[in-house]
């Protein structure tokens, strides 16, 4: 008997190798707006809200025209962003099992589809919740309530996948499984393991072979 019904992961770091894409991209609207660049730290801090929420506030009364650029350099230059490997296995796996998916991160939406869409990631998915798409933000657990209610999920038979500890918090705030994933080089320093998810995993080829024994063969 399989343990989860339904499964929710991150994007950015988790699905996809995305930050050198996300940093370039937010590098060229610095230099083209602000006439500087930004350390990877310095970008990396910046994450939580949507990108238009961060744009605005960076560019001020540019934001449209930043905006227009951000997302036209986001997606003329996606091959600097990849699906780590394993992860289409995964996913075919998971969809043979009849398991409902969905995506819960802090993207916005145009930027999720672009990733989504340009990695033939999107048809994997019965839900895509952004951070357009809920009123409150991760940490907050709401873009999983969401995906618990549409499909009359049972909390405990959930499990978040993701790289941040704003998964961890959601995850536990919802009262789903969480399980913390190490694959991406700029996530294991900002991880706070203390935070004590579920399950730790640093392929994704564990990920998939404990999936496996929790879904049956």
């Amino acid at each position: 008997m399989k343990n989860f019904d339904g499964i929710i992961f991150d994007i950015d770091g988790t699905l996809t190798s995305t930050n050198d894409l996300i940093f370039a991209a937010f590098n060229f609207i610095a230099a083209k707006y602000l006439n500087r660049t930004f350390l990877n730290q310095e970008i990396i801090n910046l994450f939580g809200p949507p990108e238009d929420v961060i744009l605005r506030e960076l560019c001020g009364h540019n934001f449209e025209a930043a905006r227009k650029d951000y997302y036209q350099f986001y997606s003329d230059n996606h091959h600097l962003a990849s699906v780590y490997s394993g992860i289409i296995d995964l996913l075919d796996y998971l969809k043979s099992k009849n398991i409902f998916l969905s995506v819960y991160t802090g993207k916005g939406r145009r930027a999720a589809l672009i990733t989504l869409d340009k990695l033939n990631l999107s048809k994997y998915f019965d839900m895509i919740v952004t951070g357009d798409d809920v009123e409150n933000h991760k940490p907050h657990p709401e873009g999983i309530l969401v995906f618990l209610d549409k499909f009359n999920l049972k909390k405990e038979r959930v499990l978040m996948i993701g790289d941040a500890p704003s998964d961890i918090k959601a995850a536990k705030s919802a009262g789903v499984k969480v399980a913390s994933v190490l694959w991406d080089p700029y996530v294991k320093k900002e991880l706070n393991l203390t935070l004590k998810s579920d399950f730790i995993f640093h392929s994704v080829n564990e990920l998939k072979l404990y999936l496996i024994k929790n879904l049956g063969d």
